[in-house]
């Protein structure tokens, strides 16, 4: 399992595609880990793309410090991943909380990031007391006692219902995660709030969410997409927050089409 020293942890990471190929770098979610960008792998390289992607701190295979962590931290994390890995810069996919970080990277560290984009995330979440109930949740019953309502939300019941293999991957990456990782990581949401800099965010930018997504809505989305200027915006019809599991052709067709374009 390749581990890299980054920001003073060792970060888990995986490599896929053309060794001279474009640099892409996906960042997961709350709660997952690096397999959950399985589907777009095998498009993404056929394309030309080399694919970096991460445990994020707290998540997968790399270390799970004690938190709180924060947004700049975890941004900070994925800026060292690519100076160890001697990469002056790459596009940028992240979905929820990767897509915070994403939101982090075009404002601080723009010369890094070619092409930026950002999926079913928000740049702040007003439910300051959901996330001190879920955090108490893990605290007192692990991961496995949030892992049905996460799926709920991440998932269609059209999904849920005729998908069960895949459901079940899920669900064993979600009971996976580190509990003090995902609680690092849920205060880093539940403190960030990036609607006065994320107007400064220079590189192209597509801002991509599923038009049933009940976590970060279509409304998230289109914030973003209203402070952001000059970028691009995408609904997934039949998806909820998981977009690019529960749509992986629609999804992954976006992000080619705005990566190639």
């Amino acid at each position: 399992m390749p581990l890299i020293d980054a920001n003073g942890i060792k970060l888990h990471y995986r490599i896929d595609g053309p060794e001279r190929g474009r640099q892409l770098l996906l960042s997961n979610s709350l709660a997952s880990n690096l397999e959950m960008w399985d589907p777009q792998i095998g498009d993404l390289t056929s394309a030309g793309y080399r694919v970096i992607r991460y445990d994020s701190r707290g998540h997968g295979g790399s270390d799970a410090p004690e938190g709180p962590y924060s947004i700049e931290m975890l941004a900070e994390d994925a800026v060292a991943l690519l100076d160890g890995l001697g990469l002056a810069k790459a596009d940028f996919c992240g979905l929820s909380k990767g897509g915070m970080v994403g939101q982090m990277l075009g404002v601080r560290h723009a010369d890094r990031v070619g092409k930026l984009i950002l999926a079913d995330t928000g740049a702040y979440m007003p439910t300051k007391e959901m996330w001190d109930g879920r955090i108490k949740t893990v605290e007192k019953g692990g991961m496995e006692a949030v892992a049905d309502a996460t799926i709920e939300r991440w998932f269609t019941p059209a999904s849920r219902l005729n998908r069960p293999g895949d459901i079940e991957k899920i669900h064993a990456m979600i009971l996976g995660t580190p509990p003090q990782g995902f609680i690092g990581c849920s205060r880093a949401i539940q403190a960030m709030d990036q609607r006065g800099t994320i107007g400064g965010i220079t590189a192209p930018t597509l801002v991509i969410v599923g038009a049933e997504d009940p976590a970060t809505t279509p409304d998230h989305a289109k914030e973003i997409h209203g402070l952001i200027g000059g970028s691009q915006y995408l609904e997934i019809p039949e998806a909820a927050h998981f977009a690019n599991f529960e749509q992986p052709q629609l999804f992954t067709k976006a992000m080619l089409g705005f990566l190639n374009g």
